[in-house]
């Protein structure tokens, strides 16, 4: 009797691919793109259609003028707003220190008598000197005033930090003292 030998399958051997060569960018980013299949339309992007037109209680500055120009609208009324501001409180400390001015003279005929002449001219001359200082304030304008600090501030930079943290204890001090009044 014959054996059936079962017959296997036999593995065929498959030839090695070669690696594939490396395309150019170019050629790849071609390669990636795909097309549509027909009968597909693919629209492109269009330009933004403009805005309807704006209706009754939009703000003038929206209505009037475009985003730049709105801006630039803004800043200048917030400078006039800072320059007007600056201008009254720049009359303010001149009036305070005109009257500190008076107050030192008028103290000064009270030390000539107390204490003695030469140190009621001490007290005049320091009055003098707030009172030219006053005169200062009042006759310049505040943007030369803040480009005259800032001319400062170039040139002496030590002092300038120094004056600054003097100021800021000065001003710790008294609201130090105001919550200690308080308690």
């Amino acid at each position: 009797m014959a054996v059936d030998q079962e017959k296997k399958p036999t593995a065929r051997k498959t030839p090695a691919k070669k690696p594939a060569a490396k395309k150019p960018a170019a050629k790849r980013a071609a390669a990636k793109k795909s097309t549509p299949a027909k009968g597909i339309n693919v629209k492109k992007a269009t330009k933004a259609k403009p805005s309807a037109p704006l209706k009754g209680g939009a703000t003038r500055a929206a209505s009037s003028k475009s985003g730049t120009d709105a801006t630039a609208d803004l800043k200048d009324r917030a400078i006039n707003k800072a320059r007007s501001t600056a201008n009254d409180g720049k009359a303010k400390a001149g009036e305070a220190i005109g009257t500190l001015s008076e107050m030192i003279e008028n103290s000064a005929k009270t030390i000539d008598e107390n204490v003695g002449e030469k140190y009621g001219d001490y007290a005049r001359s320091a009055a003098d000197a707030v009172s030219s200082f006053a005169e200062k304030v009042n006759a310049k304008d505040v943007d030369t005033m803040v480009e005259d600090a800032r001319e400062f501030v170039r040139k002496k930079p030590a002092v300038a930090i120094g004056a600054a943290a003097v100021v800021g204890l000065m001003i710790s001090r008294l609201i130090k003292s105001g919550m200690d009044d308080r308690s």
